[in-house]
């Protein structure tokens, strides 16, 4: 390839997106990133109803790592809680 070829090739790669392309590709990637839009807000009433409270029970005693005799019974197989879930990064979705 020549100097001139290699400059087209650069340049017609460059045009490839234009800058509002890349703005909104970038806030998508923000979106996905935090596994919902920023500007929808999780809100959670003070008062909840009696089921929503018994799926947050049963949400957090879900959440909590393995027993100790279960290495031992299974021989170190199953070494954690596979299914174990932090507060920040997912949500129940109630």
């Amino acid at each position: 390839m020549t100097g001139s070829s290699k400059r087209a090739h650069f340049t017609q790669n460059f045009l490839l997106f234009s800058p509002s392309d890349h703005k909104t590709n970038f806030s998508r990637n923000a979106q996905d990133i935090q596994g919902r839009d920023s500007s929808e807000s999780v809100k959670m009433p003070s008062q909840k109803s009696f089921r929503t409270k018994q799926k947050l029970a049963k949400a957090q005693k879900q959440n909590r790592p393995i027993p100790q005799w279960i290495r031992l019974r299974t021989g170190n197989t199953i070494r954690y809680n596979a299914k174990r879930r932090h507060w920040r990064k997912t949500r129940l979705g109630i």
